[in-house]
């Protein structure tokens, strides 16, 4: 094959493969940089802000604890005798880390059948959806990004049965998910982006 056909190639699946750029902003720690960086991060969560009454900043410390805003994020390999890939750790992948039964189930519920995990319109979306769902069936408030977070961690269920309890490590990761919540709401407020 001459090099320019491929090159014409190349050029033509490299057109066609989306090209979202999914790597993580450069100041994670700060709401006002990510959100200057990124603008459509800002649009998106905005958006599902008004739709699902979801805050922004919560949003924001979810994405940031579950994949760091990196698109196309997936779990870590797991290996059998620390040496042969066994698969992954599970099949949550994108922005949100939403497994492939609770994705699917967002679409049918909301009739977005084209959405995309990897998609930052499509993943705040997907977890405003989810965190309204957990306020009507837990009464979980949408500002309480801890609690939003051990629901969306651990599943509803395991969330109502009180599976978290047993976990130190997922408190302490809540915690957290709290903190970094309450930080961006401020931060987000100096620069007058809340």
């Amino acid at each position: 094959m001459n090099r320019l056909l491929k090159l014409a190639i190349v050029g033509l699946v490299a057109s066609c493969g989306g090209g979202g750029n999914f790597s993580a902003p450069r100041q994670l720690d700060n709401a006002c940089a990510i959100t200057a960086e990124r603008p459509a991060y800002l649009r998106a969560m905005r958006q599902t802000e008004r739709k699902w009454g979801v805050p922004v900043h919560v949003q924001m410390a979810t994405l940031y604890q579950e994949s760091k805003f990196i698109g196309d994020a997936r779990t870590p390999h797991q290996y059998a005798l620390g040496v042969i890939p066994i698969g992954r750790q599970s099949s949550a992948f994108g922005y949100s880390q939403a497994l492939d039964g609770t994705w699917e189930e967002y679409q049918r519920e909301t009739g977005n059948r084209r959405a995309r995990r990897d998609s930052i319109r499509d993943a705040t979306d997907f977890m405003g959806w989810y965190m309204h769902g957990s306020q009507q069936r837990l009464g979980l408030s949408k500002n309480d990004a801890t609690s939003q977070y051990l629901a969306y961690h651990e599943g509803r269920s395991g969330f109502a049965r009180g599976s978290f309890r047993q976990k130190s490590w997922l408190m302490r990761v809540a915690g957290s998910v709290g903190q970094r919540s309450e930080m961006y709401r401020q931060q987000l407020i100096s620069c007058r982006r809340a």
